[in-house]
């Protein structure tokens, strides 16, 4: 059974990203605070639970969330900051949009920046051990693959539809035979012989 919050006495937030390991597309993140009385017996790390389940939550969750926030960071921000930095910054922004501001930040993972002098605690697989976290995950995962279904019908042929962006075998034959997209993260070793190739063309 997951905890409610770190805290039980102060207004408290979780958050946490989706899409770190991708080659594609944005790290999205979100924050939730959730009141004191929620309950969910299936809500749990996003990454455990199908997506009709994470489906079924999401709405669950942006319905009885005190308030929640959603923020991507753009391939071109991960590009130039790296993708630890944008990922923590995509928690800070996804923290910038709750309306009602926490008293004490849970973090999924072991890495955070300080928030507004707000105390925070990072906890290792909190998504599996705190309702809060669990609740961002979900968001994060959400948001982010209903990005990539959508940039999947300008480019096809990399079935971001199916693979939301990992590096799937199949995501990764499609980039040796049609080169890279805007949406691409360059930064990325995006093959395994990248460092061997000539430059690949970037499709427009």
């Amino acid at each position: 059974m997951l905890k409610l919050k770190i805290n039980p006495l102060l207004l408290e937030c979780g958050t946490d990203e989706a899409g770190r390991g991708c080659l594609a597309g944005p790290v999205t993140a979100a924050a939730v605070i959730l009141p004191d009385h929620f309950k969910n017996k299936i809500l749990t790390d996003s990454k455990q639970l199908s997506e009709k389940k994470r489906e079924l939550l999401k709405p669950i969750i942006e319905e009885q969330a005190i308030c929640f926030g959603v923020a991507h960071i753009m391939m071109e921000e991960i590009d130039k900051i790296n993708i630890l930095n944008a990922s923590i910054l995509g928690m800070h922004h996804s923290i910038d949009l709750l309306t009602s501001p926490p008293e004490f930040i849970a973090i999924d993972g072991n890495r955070f920046k300080p928030y507004k002098n707000i105390p925070y605690e990072c906890v290792i697989k909190g998504d599996g051990k705190y309702l809060h976290i669990a609740a961002a995950s979900i968001l994060a995962k959400t948001y982010r693959d209903a990005f990539m279904e959508k940039i999947h019908e300008e480019f096809p042929m990399y079935n971001w539809k199916q693979n939301k962006g990992y590096p799937t075998k199949e995501h990764r034959e499609a980039i040796r035979k049609y080169g890279i997209t805007k949406y691409h993260r360059k930064s990325f070793r995006l093959l395994p012989e990248q460092y061997k190739m000539d430059l690949i063309n970037i499709r427009k």
